[in-house]
């Protein structure tokens, strides 16, 4: 029987590039940038004029709950991903 290399691990990857704070910052951004746009749509400052849409099921306050808690998700996504590709950039220019 031949024995087969052992399967790379990807955790000295993540660890390099600080995944797991960069996902903590991104989560916190995505959070705080969707209580915002909540906060300023509860104040009335954006959004239809009363009356003029309907709202099945959820109410308005619910969809645009559900709608914060996409634009907190895609928020943070987007912020771990810059995060994580400025710390592969700063990886390479160093090995360089």
């Amino acid at each position: 029987m031949s024995e087969e290399p052992p399967e790379p691990s990807v955790a000295p990857l993540l660890e390099a590039l600080s995944v797991r704070r960069n996902a903590a910052v991104g989560a916190a951004t995505g959070v705080a940038l969707a209580v915002l746009a909540y906060v300023f749509r509860l104040g009335r400052a954006a959004g239809p004029f009363a009356g003029t849409r309907q709202f099945p099921v959820l109410g308005e306050t619910g969809w645009f709950l559900l709608l914060s808690v996409v634009l907190a998700s895609a928020a943070a996504l987007l912020v771990t991903t810059l995060l994580t590709l400025v710390a592969l950039v700063g990886l390479v220019r160093e090995e360089a």
